[in-house]
């Protein structure tokens, strides 16, 4: 086949108008081309006439003429041949007597990670420290309607993992040159997902859609061999050697709805976890594993009409049901040298309530596959570095020598400290504390609505937002306002709604991990995912659990030979 980017056409098109402006591209006529498949489709919006943008591969009747055509066009980047993006599963040797693999954590990492080793007959075991996810959504929307948090069954915590209740956006800027993004799309078409996330430029399942994806891979991996377990709570791992050389034995098992405690041993564990699973992040480095301090952001959620969204993008095309809701991106590089930029932005979606612990509110976005509600919402944050994190400890537990020092995970701490803050802000009752924007900006304290009602719940109390970040991080987002304005019409609209705090944009550490994708310190743990800090979204949260997979078993291969 032949790969043609870059065909335009008009946003209303006949059905051959594609097949024609490809055999005319090429060279041919359109009876030549047997067959055309739609790799992506996009929009561009940049000039008066909006136009759809494709990217086909095409099958010619007479396939000895590929190679003539391919140099005909040898010049010409966006005529190549078609990439082979065929999945094949690793061949895998089990060592005889060989310990299942454990993967912790029932996110999109752990989902694919489990998915894959399932695929290669390894039978694995996954212990997710949450419910499943009907039951998961229940006590989810208990907090939101009742003021009721569930600290193990919640936005953070569950099957499927933080992504379940979010945009379920499928797009990614990683690396990928084995296509393993597509290996993930296929995966959630093949489990219920619509079949054009497969060509859509900005894919995205939703909420509802997306809880019955992730039931159905469950219930595949399950029929492959795989065991899962809900309500296990890893509390310990146990380990052998010295702390720069240190090996998975096994792990200590919180069975959450019977109370006991039992050991699982294990040498092959790929963790798995979410970015709040700070309580295990806390006994990681207790026990030796390496960790570090990284960067992530802090700010708000921002609501804005979305159809003041849509005309700044579409214009004239807005409410064009092929366009569908608009979305931005938007960064602004501050006078006071920090950077603030769109952060998980919801086209049509709600701000929710996504915090994991009592006495603090976080907040998130989440939009239905529809994305027909009256509001965007996305985060506007700001940068952060380990330079700005404490260096005093209330809310982690390090000893008394670690006061006054860096430490790898202090930035846990700030999060904390700023959502209890922000607790505090909205009342203690887990409502948001809010401002609209045009009060931000002037540092004036809101007092009531204008034409934007929030959509988070249990519900915004107006005040004075300056309080709940650190001042450099509030100097740089009243900078960005207007700035933005001038990139989206209406963006910096006085009646638009910040509500916080917005502090869960990515793990606050990192496991580091060597070339064969296992700690650096301890061998036969491989750590995952976003919590890990290698993945940031669902799509490459999928990507690095085929890679773990992968890691694992090329490890066992590893102890099959020596032991043969």
């Amino acid at each position: 086949m032949i790969r043609i980017s870059e065909l335009k056409l008009p946003l209303e098109h006949a059905a051959d108008a594609l097949t024609a402006l490809a055999a005319s591209t090429l060279g041919v006529e359109p009876q030549d081309i047997t067959h055309l498949h739609v790799h992506k489709r996009s929009f561009d919006a940049r000039r008066a006439e909006l136009l759809q943008v494709y990217i086909a591969d095409v099958t010619l009747a007479d396939p000895s003429r590929e190679a003539a055509l391919l140099a005909k066009h040898a010049k010409n980047p966006h005529i190549q041949p078609s990439p082979d993006m065929a999945y094949r599963l690793p061949a895998v040797t089990q060592p005889s007597g060989a310990l299942r693999p454990v993967v912790v954590g029932f996110g999109p990492c752990g989902i694919f990670a489990a998915l894959m080793l399932a695929k290669m007959g390894l039978n694995p075991i996954v212990l997710e420290r949450g419910k499943t996810v009907r039951e998961r959504t229940k006590d989810t929307w208990g907090l939101w309607r009742k003021s009721e948090l569930t600290p193990e069954s919640n936005v953070q915590f569950g099957e499927g993992g933080a992504g379940t209740f979010s945009d379920g956006k499928l797009y990614s800027q990683i690396k990928d040159p084995r296509f393993l993004g597509r290996k993930v799309m296929e995966e959630f078409v093949k489990a219920g997902a619509p079949p054009e996330i497969l060509y859509e430029a900005h894919p995205h399942i939703g909420t509802f859609k997306l809880v019955k994806v992730v039931e159905t891979m469950r219930e595949e991996i399950i029929a492959l061999g795989g065991e899962i377990r809900f309500m296990q709570r890893v509390t310990d791992v146990l380990l052998e050697g010295e702390v720069a050389n240190l090996r998975m034995r096994g792990l200590v098992v919180l069975d959450q709805a019977t109370g006991q405690t039992h050991e699982l041993r294990a040498d092959h564990v790929v963790m798995a976890l979410g970015h709040s699973s700070r309580d295990t992040f806390t006994m990681l480095h207790k026990r030796g594993v390496h960790i570090e301090a990284k960067p992530f952001s802090i700010g708000f959620r921002a609501e804005h009409p979305q159809g003041v969204i849509d005309r700044a993008r579409w214009g004239r095309h807005a409410g064009n049901a092929l366009l569908g809701a608009a979305e931005y991106r938007l960064v602004h590089h501050a006078s006071n040298g920090r950077s603030v930029y769109s952060f998980c932005m919801c086209p049509g979606g709600t701000v929710v309530a996504a915090t994991s612990e009592p006495g603090r509110v976080v907040t998130n976005g989440m939009s239905q596959y529809s994305r027909n509600e009256r509001n965007a919402n996305a985060g506007i944050v700001v940068g952060i570095e380990p330079t700005d994190y404490p260096t005093t400890y209330q809310h982690i537990d390090v000893p008394e020598e670690a006061q006054g020092k860096p430490h790898p995970l202090a930035g846990i701490e700030l999060q904390r400290r700023l959502e209890s803050l922000a607790f505090v802000l909205g009342g203690s009752t887990y409502e948001a504390p809010g401002q609209l924007v045009g009060d931000f900006v002037a540092g004036m304290p809101s007092t009531e609505f204008g034409s934007v009602m929030p959509s988070y719940k249990p519900g915004v109390r107006l005040g004075d937002l300056s309080q709940a970040l650190p001042g450099y991080a509030i100097e740089a987002m009243r900078e960005a306002f207007p700035a933005f304005g001038k990139k989206i019409n209406g963006f910096d609209m006085p009646d638009a709604v910040l509500t916080g705090v917005e502090t869960r944009t990515s793990s606050p550490i990192r496991m580091a991990r060597g070339a064969d994708l296992q700690s650096v310190n301890v061998r036969g743990l491989f750590p995952a995912g976003e919590g890990a800090s290698y993945a940031g979204g669902i799509l490459s949260a999928g990507v690095d659990g085929i890679k773990v997979a992968e890691a694992v078993a090329a490890s066992l291969n590893l102890h099959a030979s020596a032991t043969t």
